[in-house]
C-alpha cells in the first residue's frame, strides 16, 4: 500500500500526527512545511518526506490512500494532480468549493471548513472529549491504543535545569500567553529550582533537546507542550482558549484548564481576563506534584530513530 500525507502545519500538528507511521502498511510519503522537515528525517525506514515548494517530487508514484489533514483550497488543488485511489480528509468538489470525506467527518466537523458552520464547529469542539489522534485513527479504521509521538535524534545544546518555561504563545493565539510566568519563575526560583525561559532556536532539533532536558516544563497548548508529551517531560499545560480534551495526555501531564474557557474558547482576540484566569499558587502547585514524581532527563524512555 502507498499511502501520501498531507500535513504541512502547525508544527505541534505534524508532531501528533507521527503515530500514524507506525500503523501505516507499505510506503509512506508525507508532504510538510519546509522547517518541519527536520523532524521527519529517518523517522521509519519506509517513510520519504518533501516540503511544500517541491510538492511535485511526489507524484512520481501513485497512491492507493491520500490522507490530507489540510484544510485550504492549494491543497485541495494539489490533492487533485495526486489522483488516489482512496482519499482521507479534505478535497474541492467540482464546484472548487472544499469538502471532506464522510470517514474524516468526526475531525473536520469540528474545523474551520466543517459543513456546520464555525459557530456550530466551535460548539461540537467544546462538547469534544476524544483526542485528536482517536479521531483521526478512527476515521482511518485504526484504534489509537496511546502510540507514541516519534522523534529524531535532537541537537545537543548546553541549555538544562528544574523548569523550562515556553512563555511564548505566537500572534494567532495570543490569549495562550498566560500573564503570571515572571511571578511563577522567581516563586520558583524562590523555592531553590533552576527555572529557563526557553529560548528561540535556529533549529526545531534544539528546541527539542532544550525541552528534554529539564524535569518539567510549563507552558500553554503549545509545540514545546508536544515535546515534552513526546520525551517523556512531565509537564504543566494551561488552557485558556483552546481544547484541553483533544490532547493525550500520555501519562505526563497535568492540565490546568481555566475556569473562563467557555468564554474564550477558540477566540483569535485578546483579552486580559483569559490571560489572568488561572492562579500562580495553582500552577505552583501543579509543578511541585509534577516535580515529585519525575524521573531525571536521561533515566526517560522516548521513542527515537
Amino acid at each position: 500500500m502507498s499511502v501520501l500525507i498531507i500535513k504541512l502545519g502547525a508544527t505541534g500538528d505534524v508532531v501528533r500526527t507521527t503515530p500514524l507511521l507506525r500503523r501505516l502498511n507499505g510506503s509512506v510519503t508525507w508532504v510538510t512545511a519546509a522547517k518541519n522537515c527536520a523532524l521527519l528525517d529517518g523517522l521509519a525506514d519506509n517513510l520519504r518526506h518533501f516540503p511544500w515548494e517541491t510538492r511535485a517530487r511526489a507524484l512520481d508514484v501513485p497512491y492507493d490512500l491520500a490522507i490530507n489533514l489540510e484544510d485550504t483550497l492549494d491543497v485541495a488543488h494539489f490533492l487533485k494532480s495526486v489522483r488516489p485511489a482512496e482519499i482521507f480528509g479534505a478535497y474541492a468538489d467540482s464546484s472548487n468549493r472544499l469538502r471532506y470525506t464522510d470517514n474524516s467527518k468526526h475531525w473536520f466537523d469540528l474545523s474551520l471548513i466543517s459543513s456546520y458552520g464555525r459557530q456550530e464547529a466551535d460548539r461540537l469542539k467544546l462538547l469534544n472529549r476524544q483526542t485528536y489522534q482517536e479521531l483521526i485513527f478512527e476515521g482511518l479504521g485504526l484504534r489509537f491504543a496511546g502510540d507514541p509521538y516519534l522523534f529524531p535524534n535532537s541537537i545537543e545544546t548546553r541549555l538544562s535545569g528544574d523548569i523550562a518555561i515556553a512563555a511564548d504563545a505566537g500572534h494567532v493565539w495570543p490569549m495562550k500567553k498566560w500573564a503570571y510566568y515572571g511571578e511563577l519563575k522567581e516563586a520558583l526560583e524562590e523555592a531553590g529550582l533552576r527555572v529557563n525561559i526557553l529560548p528561540e532556536r535556529r533549529s526545531l532539533l534544539e528546541h527539542l533537546a532544550d525541552v528534554r532536558n529539564h524535569r518539567c516544563l510549563i507552558g500553554g497548548d503549545s509545540l514545546p507542550m508536544h515535546f515534552a508529551l513526546g520525551t517523556r517531560t512531565p509537564c504543566v499545560t494551561l488552557f485558556t482558549c483552546t481544547s484541553p480534551w483533544e490532547i493525550y495526555d500520555y501519562g505526563m501531564q497535568e492540565k490546568i484548564v481555566s475556569p473562563l474557557l467557555e468564554e474564550f474558547f477558540y477566540k483569535r482576540g485578546y483579552d486580559e481576563r483569559a490571560t489572568t484566569a488561572i492562579s500562580v499558587d495553582q500552577v505552583f502547585d501543579a509543578v511541585t506534584a509534577q516535580l515529585e514524581s519525575a524521573a531525571p532527563p536521561a533515566a526517560r524512555q522516548e521513542v527515537t530513530v
